[in-house]
């Protein structure tokens, strides 16, 4: 059956509303409408990270699939992990519509969304059907904008998915929700993950932060999550930032910024929290990953691991395989065996490119 997510469907879906198009595109995924990639990836591209074997490092990032509602199909396109969320302990609708813009011109999304989702409930309900997966799970949980305890709600979150998902991620990141990111602060950071190591169990935990984070901010932030027994950090979230040269007309909207003009933002801070971490932590690279030379570059940056979102929203699941071709293209012509060669080989160079 041809996938309604197919190259030649694309160019229908991006004359659609940025939100209505998501919406089509993931009912078509949870209906079984989407091409099934053979599992057969180079074993130069295989990695470890978190005690998990990762078959390929490049995953599909939080914010496609809230409420894991279409993780069969995801779980079958060829990444080597699909994160799922953020979900919060309550449903909630998110912000006022119009709230996802396509930046095009630019290769960028700005979005507002706001943690939109059915909530826990639903969320553990769907993933409970993924129990027969082919690749690492991960589960991103946030809280609710309206009631929201920090302290009582990461741990309870945690505590439902667990064993469930093969790793879990604190969302502390996300610009969309008011005062989210003040818990990256370090006394409110600690707070949360000293919560959550109480029900984590063996449950891997990562933190998600943002790109913008100043100099110290981050050095705390690496400290604490080291302290606290985290096992790895994503870097990074959107960007509240606007970087200058931006094209598109919706470049102005509120909101966090992804996509291309992320990307040496994303790869900068992500390079310092390498050498931050000193091999403490595992990092996982998001930001602007389009080519598998991208991803090559966020690897050498530091990433045992990259993710992908508006990539696959600009080109849909034919990028994949590509990425994964160019990957393996990149790392020869670098003079690389292995994925796990590469991890953190630029990282000081790269620190200088702010």
């Amino acid at each position: 059956m041809l996938s309604l997510l197919s190259s030649a469907a694309l160019p229908l879906l991006r004359r659609l509303d940025p939100e209505a198009a998501h919406t089509i595109a993931l009912k078509a995924l949870a209906l079984g409408l989407a091409p099934r990639v053979a599992r057969d990836d180079p074993p130069a591209l295989a990695i470890t990270a978190f005690g998990r074997a990762f078959s390929n490092p490049i995953g599909l990032a939080a914010g496609f699939d809230k409420d894991a509602a279409a993780g069969p199909a995801l779980l079958r396109l060829g990444f080597g992990f699909v994160e799922t969320g953020s979900v919060t302990p309550r449903p909630q609708p998110g912000n006022p519509t119009p709230r996802l813009f396509r930046l095009t011109e630019d290769h960028g999304v700005i979005n507002r969304m706001g943690f939109n989702n059915q909530g826990l409930a639903v969320y553990v309900r769907n993933l409970a059907r993924l129990s027969d997966r082919p690749i690492p799970l991960g589960a991103n949980v946030g809280i609710n904008k309206d009631g929201a305890d920090p302290v009582r709600d990461y741990p309870a979150m945690i505590e439902a998915v667990r064993g469930l998902v093969d790793y879990a991620v604190i969302n502390v990141s996300s610009p969309n929700t008011p005062g989210l990111r003040d818990l990256q602060a370090e006394a409110q950071l600690r707070a949360i993950l000293q919560a959550v190591a109480m029900v984590a169990g063996r449950l891997p935990i990562l933190v998600k932060i943002a790109p913008d984070l100043s100099p110290d901010g981050l050095a705390s932030v690496v400290e604490t999550c080291v302290e606290a027994g985290v096992q790895g950090l994503i870097v990074g979230n959107t960007t509240i930032s606007r970087p200058a040269g931006l094209k598109s007309p919706h470049a102005a909207q509120a909101g966090g910024l992804s996509g291309l003009p992320l990307q040496t933002l994303s790869t900068t801070m992500l390079a310092r929290t390498f050498l931050l971490a000193r091999g403490r932590l595992v990092l996982i690279g998001a930001g602007g990953v389009f080519t598998g030379r991208d991803a090559l570059t966020k690897i050498q940056a530091g990433a045992s691991l990259v993710q992908l979102y508006s990539g696959f929203a600009f080109h849909g699941p034919a990028l994949i395989p590509r990425l994964k071709v160019e990957l393996m293209a990149a790392l020869r012509d670098a003079g690389f065996a292995t994925v796990q060669d590469a991890v953190g080989t630029r990282a000081q160079e790269l620190t200088e490119h702010a």
